[in-house]
């Protein structure tokens, strides 16, 4: 039977592996031993309840393959090399190993319990805390500061970004900018743009440690704890020294064909955070482009060639702050772009944060 191997247990990585196992012989190998959902992480970051809520077993969702928990050492070819595992022979390859990002956003941690142990400490420190500074006010940065603002309504929170305004990705609307920094400031939260800090705190992110720093225009921001919004890239590692090396960007993200095919490896596929894809990185754009490597798989076992391609979308957001505010850009069926405020927002995500929805995806109850 043919088999495909998928490498990383996230989003797009889950919903290739199960939408290929009815077709064949599926291994996904996955560095951690739980599915981690990180579009609630950083509610997890403030609350305990979330905490346990995040992390999510594997064991339910193929019904015929089979989940390898390790960590990937290189790919070559369609061979897959696993730390303390035999050489994986393949007849299909997925890449699905998405990105890094600074905690809490993502954890690094292979262990759910001990990613579990780190966000208690962390709670502990944010009930400390009088003073918290996040560096980047884009999105996760926003979302933290909605989490912070709802779980510790005395802290002072402080947002500090390098661009002229919060939510600088292009694509995003000025209508979205101007409803969200209303609402930061209705919730008493200072936001300094236009310059980046001159030096770094002292203390480590998440850390209780009390500190004082300024940006390179003069602006001087005191805190007990401060946090990382930024800094993605994409989990290509793996790859060097192989003969994809020569695809990858200086960013980490691999080059792929329309049909999401590794460039000059047809039976190679690339998905979400690490595909060369000139949209943002988001839990949706992976599963839709998982859903295109699907069909364009099934269509080679047919022994037809990969036609379907992926079309990148126009940007679009859901974004929370805290359970209750917030607001979101959406594209209707004509292609046009609105924005929903607080009540619709709260809605769709604030609340349940889509756990229901990746619980099935992953066939638990």
């Amino acid at each position: 039977m043919t088999r495909i191997v998928v490498v990383g247990g996230g989003y797009g990585g889950v919903t290739a592996a199960k939408g290929l196992d009815p077709l064949a012989d599926v291994v996904l190998v996955e560095q951690k031993d739980q599915f981690v959902h990180h579009a609630a992480a950083l509610r997890a970051a403030v609350d305990e309840v979330w905490e346990h809520t995040i992390f999510m077993p594997y064991s339910n969702l193929l019904a015929r393959g089979q989940v390898i928990q390790g960590t990937v050492s290189r790919v070559q070819g369609t061979t897959v090399h696993v730390f303390g595992h035999d050489p994986i022979e393949a007849d299909f390859v997925v890449l699905a190993s998405g990105s890094t990002y600074p905690f809490p956003a993502k954890y690094s941690s292979s262990r759910a319990l001990v990613a579990k142990a780190r966000l208690e400490q962390l709670h502990e420190n944010l009930g400390d805390a009088r003073s918290v500074m996040l560096v980047g006010g884009g999105t996760v940065g926003i979302e933290l500061t909605g989490e912070l603002a709802n779980a510790f309504p005395d802290l002072e929170i402080t947002i500090v970004e390098k661009e002229d305004s919060i939510l600088s990705t292009p694509g995003y609307t000025d209508e979205l900018r101007r409803e969200m920094s209303t609402q930061l400031e209705d919730l008493g939260v200072r936001i300094i743009t236009g310059s980046e800090l001159a030096f770094l705190p002292p203390s480590n992110v998440g850390e209780l440690g009390h500190f004082t720093v300024a940006t390179k225009s003069g602006d001087t921001v005191e805190a007990d704890m401060w946090f990382q919004c930024y800094g993605s890239r994409a989990n290509t590692g793996y790859l060097g020294g192989t003969e994809y090396e020569e695809l990858l960007h200086p960013d980490g993200t691999i080059r792929v064909d329309p049909t999401l095919q590794v460039i000059g490896h047809p039976h190679v596929y690339a998905i979400g955070d690490i595909t060369d894809v000139r949209e943002s990185k988001r839990a949706d754009a992976a599963r839709q482009q998982a859903r295109v490597v699907i069909s364009n798989i099934s269509r080679q076992l047919e022994g037809d060639p990969a036609e379907v391609t992926y079309q990148p979308t126009k940007e679009w957001v859901i974004l929370p702050l805290g359970p209750a505010l917030g607001a979101s850009q959406l594209i209707d069926a004509d292609g046009q772009t609105h924005v929903l405020g607080p009540d619709q927002t709260a809605e769709i995500k604030g609340t349940d944060l889509m756990v229901s929805v990746i619980r099935s995806q992953l066939n638990l109850p």
